[in-house]
């Protein structure tokens, strides 16, 4: 009878131990962070996110916001993730090259023809190609690539219909060899300048005009003294949104099916906002800020862009060149 006890005694002991671990794997933690701050594009994007995984995983896994670099700089992030000290982080596509190159493709001008080849490639099997890659090669998740913004293009001296309107302006661009050389070859002369020297070169005269998103060309008040706003999307930035190994070994099957869902789901859904978004600054620059706007056919700024893409890819390697022909082929 004492022997029966204990066996009894012992496996509810074990009863115990499996239900408390069972209630513990359940009661998922993600410290999710980004840097900017809560009410930006990246903070906008990061809510949704948590939205949908809290939603979709019945509350098992909650997702705690961290922003303005509170668990990591962006810049560090990715290694962090990768030493499993953060869970998830949105980072700037530019900051993730350093860790995984091939992901510089997607600064390269007209990588992208428009929305829908876009969608195409980060929404279907070049895509999955990537994400792949950089897990296989980082150990990091990539699970969703997040928003595109695009740049417009604006200036004080004439309405841009074709490409042969773009010659001789005096272009303000970042100091990146990519940028420089795709504004050469629209025929502009670039001037590299830092963004601190923006506004000023803008207003006095020293720079013609220069490109931005459509929200900093309001926010900023460009209008003022930028009277011609052209929308080229010649390039395009991704906020992609970022998991350690380490946060999504905790998850069990469903789970993890359930935060990868939520993160598409939420990339596919702030997309369609920011572009709804873009095109609703894009009026008030016009109706209110006195800007005149064209939509100048892209075929012939994508067909003289062309060297630029072939030469930045052959400096890269045969790993670059595969991706961009996947990204090229995926436009047909």
């Amino acid at each position: 009878m004492h022997f029966f006890r204990s066996r009894t005694f012992a496996a509810s002991l074990m009863a115990l131990s499996i239900s408390a671990s069972a209630s513990w794997a359940a009661d998922i933690t993600m410290n999710f962070g980004f840097g900017a701050p809560a009410d930006s594009t990246y903070g906008r994007f990061a809510a949704i996110f948590k939205d949908r995984v809290e939603d979709y995983t019945d509350g098992e896994v909650e997702v705690r916001l961290r922003c303005c670099n509170q668990i990591s700089s962006e810049d560090e992030a990715f290694k962090a993730m990768q030493l499993g000290t953060v869970d998830g982080f949105v980072i700037t596509s530019n900051n993730v090259s350093p860790h995984w190159p091939l992901m510089d493709v997607t600064v390269l001008p007209y990588i992208f023809r428009d929305t829908d080849h876009l969608e195409k490639v980060v929404d279907g099997p070049v895509g999955d190609f990537m994400k792949q890659d950089l897990q296989t090669k980082t150990s990091v998740h990539l699970l969703s690539f997040g928003p595109a913004l695009y740049r417009d293009f604006y200036n004080s001296v004439r309405p841009v219909n074709s490409l042969a309107d773009m010659d001789g302006l005096k272009v303000r661009v970042p100091k990146n060899e990519v940028m420089l050389a795709t504004f050469e070859a629209l025929g502009a002369n670039p001037v590299p300048l830092a963004w601190s020297e923006t506004p000023t070169a803008l207003q006095t005269g020293t720079v013609d005009g220069g490109d931005n998103g459509a929200s900093f060309i309001k926010d900023l008040k460009f209008f003022e003294f930028e009277p011609h706003l052209v929308v080229l999307e010649h390039f395009v930035a991704m906020i992609p949104l970022f998991a350690s190994d380490r946060f999504i070994k905790k998850l069990n099957d469903e789970q993890r099916e359930e935060v990868l869902r939520a993160a598409t789901d939420a990339g596919a859904e702030f997309r369609k906002l920011v572009q709804s978004e873009t095109d609703e600054v894009r009026k008030w620059l016009v109706e209110e800020g006195g800007m005149a706007i064209t939509f100048p056919d892209k075929a012939e700024f994508i067909a003289a862009t062309e060297k630029v893409r072939a030469e930045f890819a052959e400096s890269r390697g045969s790993d670059f060149q595969d991706l961009l022909e996947k990204i090229n082929a995926a436009a047909e």
